[in-house]
């Protein structure tokens, strides 16, 4: 008798937990889908001044050609049209800081608000653009970036809106 109301209880918990999980999943489902359906980013979504961290490794230039660890903030401006400039000061742990460097670039946003960006950030080295890959989130008030390539350059981003544009 003390087995079968063991049982019982078992069972009954565990019917419980997957009704819990199942009505969780469900949730999570609709949310996603709802978050899926009202997506429709363009270049517009991103119009306007971000303030941008990044952090990472790249390499030097030649002759020494090693790796270094690289951090920076950035002002971006995106006009809405698949544009950008910027301002950087970017400080490499051999290379030193580069302050206050001018920067532009294209951009594409596309419509499940990701994106990408092409920058040139040498215009001594023309052959040298560097590619990120961007996830647009809360409609724009953030970005999240990763550079695609080349591919030693191993950096992430996180940028805001600045507020008023």
């Amino acid at each position: 008798m003390h087995t079968q109301r063991s049982t019982r209880r078992n069972r009954s918990r565990t019917s419980l937990v997957i009704a819990w999980t199942l009505a969780a999943l469900s949730a999570t489902a609709v949310s996603a889908g709802d978050q899926s359906s009202s997506r429709n980013c363009s270049a517009v979504t991103i119009r306007g001044n971000y303030g941008l961290q990044m952090q990472g490794t790249r390499p030097t230039p030649p002759p020494n050609s090693v790796i270094e660890t690289v951090v920076g903030v950035v002002m971006r401006n995106y006009d809405g049209y698949g544009n950008f400039t910027q301002i950087d000061n970017i400080k490499g742990s051999v290379t030193g800081i580069a302050p206050d460097r001018p920067g532009a670039g294209t951009y594409e946003v596309y419509p499940d608000c990701t994106g990408a960006t092409w920058f040139q950030p040498d215009p001594n080295n023309p052959g040298l653009v560097i590619k990120e890959r961007l996830v647009i989130l809360r409609n724009g008030a953030e970005i999240r970036g990763m550079a695609e390539s080349p591919a030693p350059l191993m950096v992430t981003s996180v940028a805001k809106r600045i507020n008023g544009n």
